[in-house]
């Protein structure tokens, strides 16, 4: 027996509703730049999946369907890891079409 099985279940039901949360407002805005935020929208699913095979765990789920949605979450953030990563190596302004200032 978990001690505030009750209240562990409420939490993850919450972390759930973020991750949904967090995956509608990643699509809304990848929608406008052309999906470029990807490493976002995989960490969105992943808090998703984090949550949904912790409640099936603490739900008493079966099957090893809860350690399933566990090791998704676990490829998702480190997708989103490698994803985000490789974005920061080219800063904002750093692209050849950034403007330069011109000297005088």
């Amino acid at each position: 027996m978990i001690i505030g099985h009750r209240y562990w279940i409420l939490i993850w039901y919450g972390i759930l509703a973020i991750g949904v949360l967090g995956f509608l407002t990643a699509a809304y805005w990848g929608r406008r730049t052309s999906w470029k935020n990807v490493d976002e929208i995989l960490r969105a699913v992943g808090t998703m999946a984090v949550s949904i095979g912790m409640l099936v765990l603490l739900n008493r789920g079966g099957g090893g369907f809860g350690e399933a949605f566990l090791v998704l979450a676990l490829f998702c953030f480190v997708l989103a890891f490698v994803l985000g990563r490789r974005g920061a190596d080219n800063p904002p302004g750093s692209g050849p079409h950034s403007e330069a200032p011109e000297d005088e």
